[in-house]
């Protein structure tokens, strides 16, 4: 997912450069979603982990 994000940044800043105001704007969001929501995936990721904790198979 943080490959879309940077993907939707680069092509913000290329038509930003060029020109484009309305196409960089939203792409400038959807990368601002996609990151965002990354972060709440791994964040989510991280809790389940450390809740779940480490099965202990050792006797």
């Amino acid at each position: 997912m943080m490959g879309w994000a940077i993907t939707f940044l680069v092509v913000a800043l290329i038509a930003a450069v060029l020109g484009f105001g309305g196409i960089a704007g939203v792409a400038i969001e959807a990368a601002k979603l996609v990151f965002f929501v990354a972060i709440i995936l791994f964040l989510v990721s991280a809790v389940i982990h450390l809740v779940r904790g480490r099965s202990s198979t050792a006797l």
